[in-house]
């Protein structure tokens, strides 16, 4: 079976880019995946910022990648490019860590005006780091996705549900393609 990883580079809990994510872990796992999800703030802030390659936490998380077969990178919008939480775990993944692997980026932020962050922040990075097939990414703006009680969350625009869909089908699809070839 493929496996999926999902890298959050979300500085909070609270945060409506959590809602993203548990909305493709639940595509995912109807789709008969089982993702796993790297949430980059409970990584050990000493690791992360002195690049200590060989904590052990930074271990697990690189292996998670390495044996992935596709890869979610995840992250919120600030000041028009994807947070430093995201940016000093990519810094510890190997050089061509993503390569050969599905990559789908998605980002959430307050204006429309950051949708290129996607195109012109997040996907060179991701390149940089051997990603070669890398899917249309999904912008989300932060009003379609509701906090509920208990660090829930609903995305309320059927429009960016049916991207979503369309996305992450493609996903499961480019997976489903690779394991018959």
């Amino acid at each position: 079976m493929s496996k999926v990883v999902i890298i959050s580079g979300s500085p909070s809990p609270s945060s409506r880019l959590n809602g993203i994510v548990q909305y493709a872990e639940q595509f995912l796992e109807r789709a008969g995946f089982v993702p796993e999800r790297i949430t980059v703030v409970e990584l050990p802030a000493e690791a992360l910022i002195h690049a200590k390659f060989g904590d052990p936490a930074i271990i697990a998380a690189n292996k998670l990648v390495e044996e992935a077969d596709a890869v979610i990178v995840a992250t919120p919008v600030y000041k028009a490019s994807f947070t430093g939480a995201i940016k000093t775990y990519l810094d510890l993944l190997p050089q061509k860590g993503l390569a050969g692997k599905v990559i789908l980026p998605l980002a959430l932020g307050g204006t429309f005006g950051h949708y290129l962050m996607l195109d012109y922040a997040l996907k060179p990075v991701l390149s940089a780091l051997g990603g070669s097939k890398i899917l249309s990414g999904v912008f989300v703006l932060d009003t379609q996705v509701d906090r509920t009680e208990d660090l829930q969350f609903s995305i309320n625009d059927s429009q960016i549900i049916e991207r979503l869909d369309t996305t992450l089908h493609n996903v499961a699809a480019e997976l489903r393609v690779d394991l018959t070839l």
